[in-house]
């Protein structure tokens, strides 16, 4: 009888709120519970993110348990119980929320106390609106903390670029460049903050935000499976790297050739520039100054060996009449993806994978 008499849009939104909320618990003690990933269980997940991101979803799952029963019992929004709540929900956020972004850039540590102490004007509104009540203490907290979101969105997007041009200097397979994740992400939680802070009171955009919401925790989650854990680049390495120009060895072209082209040291799976420093045998330092000397980079010089070994083998197999598949040379040709593989193609060739092989049959 009592469902009967309820408007849909409230029963929709109860639904949505209630598996907002059961999912952030179970995703919180499936990232706690387990080291090992389940969906991806070829990729090691870096665990500090593993345990970030598990710290956002219990959280996440608190705020949402605190502010149901809020609104059940209470709902008044001028109490000194739900500014107190409304400012340590927002203090977590502000320290699981960047320490779960952060941990997807693995170029170097970055903390999130410094955020935390930008929390400290909001948490003084909140303070002053405790001790002498007034509307505009809690319009100037909103209004700073949208700020602040921004101002914090702008600052990840800075640091996306510096993790980009990391990569791209120490790692040949591009689907460790995938940035686009963390980035819509980001784009997520402003839009989430933001409506937050413009709430209409509609039950119907309430909806919508709880969808966002779900779809956010699944993409959070995806991320946190496939991010593969990069093994150099620690922040010792970082504090080590010289700052000046160093003056390079004249045989480091010679060493290349013998050691990684002749070899076929590129055809190794996630081959790195700290193995191939290694191999060659002189300080990633002076192999990374190298290829930015010669005007290129890590990731171009192993692809540009990979794409002309892939296309050997295609005219090998191809004269010799036997059955081949792009997807087999590439992973023969050291790629372990293969739309890694096909980007680069195209990058270097000028045309696509199945274009290069149909000209090169006629």
């Amino acid at each position: 009888m009592f469902i009967g008499q309820t408007p849909t849009e409230v029963i929709l939104y109860i639904i949505l709120y209630v598996g907002a909320t059961l999912m952030s618990l179970i995703a919180s003690l499936y990232l706690h519970l387990r080291k090992n990933n389940v969906f991806a269980s070829d990729i090691t997940t870096p665990l500090p993110l593993r345990r970030w991101t598990a710290a956002f979803f219990a959280v996440v799952f608190l705020s949402h348990v605190w502010w149901f029963f809020f609104y059940i019992f209470s709902g008044d929004y001028k109490s000194v119980s739900c500014i107190v709540y409304a400012m340590i929900d927002c203090i977590l956020l502000l320290i699981t929320i960047p320490g779960m972004l952060f941990a997807m850039l693995q170029d170097r540590k970055r903390r999130s106390w410094p955020v935390v102490l930008g929390a400290i004007p909001y948490c003084i509104f909140g303070i002053l609106h405790i001790i002498n009540p007034n509307d505009e203490y809690i319009d100037m907290a909103i209004g700073y903390i949208l700020l602040f979101y921004v101002g914090f969105s702008v600052y990840m997007e800075y640091a996306l670029r510096q993790y980009g041009r990391w990569l791209r200097d120490n790692f040949a397979d591009l689907e460790n460049k995938e940035l686009w994740a963390t980035q819509v992400m980001i784009a997520i939680l402003l839009i989430l903050v933001l409506a937050d802070g413009f709430d209409s009171g509609s039950l119907a955009f309430s909806c919508v935000l709880q969808v966002i919401e779900i779809a956010f925790f699944v993409l959070l989650l995806w991320r946190v499976e496939t991010l593969p854990l990069l093994e150099e680049g620690s922040a010792s390495e970082q504090e080590q790297q010289p700052q000046q120009p160093m003056p390079l060895p004249s045989n480091i072209e010679k060493l290349l050739e013998e050691k990684c082209a002749n070899a076929e040291l590129y055809l190794q799976h996630d081959l790195t520039l700290q193995q191939l420093a290694q191999a060659v045998g002189i300080n990633r330092f002076y192999l990374s100054q190298y290829f930015s000397r010669q005007g290129t980079t890590y990731n171009d010089y192993i692809s540009d060996l990979r794409i002309k070994h892939f296309t050997k083998l295609y005219r090998k197999t191809s004269a010799e009449g036997l059955p081949v598949t792009a997807q087999q040379l590439a992973s023969d040709s050291g790629y372990r993806s293969y739309t890694t593989f096909s980007l680069a193609f195209k990058k270097r060739m000028g045309q696509s994978v199945s274009s290069w092989m149909r000209d090169t049959t006629e």
